[in-house]
């Protein structure tokens, strides 16, 4: 994906760009860029690159989630190994909204390991109500 603003804007709260907002952009680029036989596979395929991305923001290695993959997961290891390949700037982009969403926190008042936990919760509620990269409040 491509913006008209950086990933340390994001984080400097310089701009308004959530959780929802990646999710749906994502999606669109997915959908722009997949060749998906039914919304199914789709939405397999979706939460999978979604997981990979989240997985990589948060400072783990692409070879440990592939591990977690499932042998019938619509995406083999060739092809999310390819996909990772053009992520890159959507895994910054990812980690400064999770950054922050957990200085949102602190500036709130909470203290660190708080304002993480109330961060991890809040991207726990936002993944559950926008599956597929929908609106919510982020």
């Amino acid at each position: 994906m491509e913006w008209a603003f950086t990933p340390e804007q994001v984080v400097k709260g310089e701009v308004d760009y959530g959780l929802a907002d990646f999710r749906r952009d994502l999606a669109q680029e997915l959908r722009l860029n997949l060749n998906y036989p039914n919304e199914g596979w789709f939405h397999e395929a979706y939460n999978l690159v979604y997981d990979l991305c989240h997985w990589l923001a948060t400072g783990r290695t692409a070879s440990a989630f592939l591990d977690t993959v499932p042998a019938n997961a619509p995406l083999d290891h060739a092809a999310l190994g390819a996909i990772q390949n053009y992520m890159a700037d959507n895994v910054a982009m990812l980690g400064a909204i999770l950054q922050r969403m957990i200085m949102d926190g602190v500036e709130a008042g909470l203290p660190l390991k708080d304002a993480v936990a109330a961060a991890a919760q809040r991207h726990c509620d936002i993944i559950k109500s926008t599956p597929l990269g929908g609106q919510a409040d982020a």
